[in-house]
């Protein structure tokens, strides 16, 4: 294993699968579990139980606002504040395990996330000196709750089409704010708000603005289909009166803030619907243990069997996509130094430096987290359709994840930009993969390795799945150089393909790393071949439908790029039926995600 090997965001399309050493949960530290069981407890006392009293609560969301407080006394919400300023500065792996620990109580994870998240990092990274002092402290122990007001009525995905405005009065002394933000997380408590405004109607600018400024309200709650027990109000904006050590940043460099804390909020949802994942197979695995049809348990049944495998191994993949990239992330921030003047800005540089896995733990978690909870579902039958059982709850608040900070849609066409974008910069050696690619089809066809204990065949696997994405991709892009942007039935396949090849290389790579004696090494080898058996025919069929459609009904053309694929495409001879039935087993005879 070359674990010298300098971390690269986008490297794993690149890098040989096990080249790099790869962060995972079997390297977690007592320190990093101590937090994480502190979490789990945390949510099992006293969050979980207190479920009806979140979900329907009264018009000061009380309850969620003192488990807010308690998770304040309990140092739940300062663990990403620097420890001069009354937090913890801990690693960004402790950050995600007490994410994916909350992410069991959906209404609790949302408003704990906007607090800790989008709510105080914008201070943490872009904040004034005095105003990390004034205000970090309090947002650390839970004496002041945060929320972040950027989303406007006409302006959802395209954040910078906001219209609310800020107009510096004579004087110079104070910023006057008008306008209206929606779908504002936290509303209902929340002391200090981060507003997105227009400076001379085209500079987009950040403001600090506190709760109890005249002018400053809020709507009524709004009636949401899910996460009923979190506060969502709009916010309005009637000649705000900010002062000018109010602003946030730099007038006119708004976006900055925006776009670097959504890469903050994106891989934190990523590990958070993860907890969400694993609640879900454990309250179904103990309902299908218990349930009776036919004379015996349906946990007995090879249909439902099918079910938690399939929600084990989704949940294999995202769990090893999520704490690869929060280990790299400490990795590469450790080597930082501390006392620089400029050490947030470098700190949020290297966060950057990830935006595409961001990204794609975004879109991967939340569309896993929805087949999970609908399987769920299912497992429950007519049951899980009634608010008496978890899974309709579960079922109600997953749908948002798909549209909460950048909708999936808008994610999966930011990853090709940003990968080419990177190339251009000369930050990431594309087009030596694509040579790689080209290399080998203009070779014999490498035979596919005979199947065995160790990964052989599975590594060869994930190589030419990677040859085969950035090939069909190269192609896309050079038909489409000048259009690109505007291909976006092409930019979705893309996406995929490279998604795809992130939970390969995460899955392989972690598994090349097992001792395989130790205890359940060999149920996380077959969670990985599962993950191969999967989504590797993914990346194929992605590959396929670009090329076909680049022949543009050209029968020469699609039987040339039939004929390229060939020499990249394999039938994978992985026993899918039986490696799913030992992860199910495994999982029902547990009652839990058993990895």
């Amino acid at each position: 294993m070359g674990e010298q090997i300098k971390p690269m965001g986008s490297g794993f399309l690149v890098r040989e699968v096990g080249s790099e050493r790869i962060f995972a949960p079997e390297q977690f530290t007592e320190d990093q579990r101590m937090f994480a069981q502190t979490a789990l407890r945390f949510m099992n006392d006293e969050v979980l139980p207190r479920t009806e009293a979140i979900e329907h609560p009264d018009a000061g969301h009380s309850t969620m606002v003192g488990l807010l407080k308690q998770a304040g006394e309990l140092g739940l919400l300062m663990i990403d504040v620097p420890e001069s300023y009354g937090g913890l500065g801990l690693d960004k792996t402790t950050s995600m395990l007490c994410s994916e620990m909350i992410g069991r109580q959906g209404s609790f994870a949302v408003s704990w996330g906007a607090h800790t998240g989008i709510g105080s990092m914008p201070i943490t990274f872009f904040g004034t000196a005095a105003q990390k002092d004034k205000w970090l402290p309090l947002l650390a122990s839970g004496e002041k709750l945060a929320a972040y007001a950027l989303t406007e009525p006409g302006s959802g995905s395209d954040a910078m089409a906001a219209r609310t405005t800020a107009v510096l009065e004579e004087g110079g002394g104070h910023y006057v704010l008008n306008g209206t933000k929606m779908w504002i997380t936290n509303a209902g408590f929340a002391d200090l708000f981060t507003v997105f405004c227009q400076v001379d109607g085209s500079k987009f600018t950040a403001f600090l603005v506190e709760a109890d400024r005249p002018g400053l309200s809020t709507g009524a709650e709004e009636r949401k289909m899910g996460l009923k027990g979190s506060s969502t109000r709009m916010l309005i904006l009637d000649n705000v009166r900010v002062p000018v050590e109010n602003l946030l940043g730099e007038v006119g460099r708004g976006h900055k803030i925006a776009f670097n804390i959504l890469n903050i909020g994106r891989f934190k949802l990523g590990v958070g619907v993860l907890g969400g994942c694993k609640a879900a197979i454990e309250f179904s695995a103990r309902y299908a243990n218990e349930r009776r049809q036919f004379g015996q348990a349906i946990a007995s049944f090879g249909a439902i069997g099918e079910k938690f495998a399939r929600m084990v191994e989704l949940s294999w993949a995202l769990e090893s996509m999520c704490y690869r990239i929060a280990g790299t992330m400490d990795a590469t921030i450790e080597e930082l130094p501390q006392g620089a003047p400029d050490y947030s800005a470098r700190v949020m540089d290297a966060i950057e430096d990830f935006a595409v896995e961001d990204s794609i733990m975004k879109v991967y978690g939340s569309e896993a987290l929805d087949f999970v909870v609908d399987e769920a579902m299912q497992v429950f039958g007519g049951y899980g359709y009634s608010c008496e059982y978890p899974a309709e709850l579960a079922y109600r608040d997953a749908r948002i994840n798909r549209i909460f900070e950048g909708t999936n849609e808008i994610n999966r066409m930011l990853i090709p930009g940003m990968i080419l974008k990177r190339t251009m910069k000369g930050q990431l050696p594309l087009f030596e993969a694509i040579q790689k690619a080209e290399a080998a089809l203009a070779a014999d066809k490498a035979p596919l390795p005979e199947p065995g204990e160790g990964l052989e065949r599975e590594r060869f696997l994930v190589e030419k799945a990677k040859q085969l994405a950035v090939y069909a991709a190269n192609q896309a892009i050079q038909r489409h150089m000048a259009d690109l942007k505007s291909q976006q039935e092409l930019l979705l396949l893309m996406a995929d393909m490279i998604m795809a090849c992130y939970a390969l290389d995460s899955t392989v790579g972690r598994a090349l790393q097992l001792d395989t004696k130790a205890s359940g090494a060999s149920l996380k080898l077959d969670a990985t071949r599962a993950v191969v058996a999967s989504h590797y025919p993914k990346v194929l069929s992605n590959a396929e439908a670009i090329l076909s459609h680049l022949a543009g009904g050209d029968a020469a053309k699609l039987a040339l790029g039939h004929k390229t694929l060939d020499k990249l495409s394999y039938r994978t001879g992985l026993d899918g039926v039986t490696i799913r039935r030992r992860i199910a087993a495994a999982t029902l005879e547990r009652s839990r995600y058993p990895l």
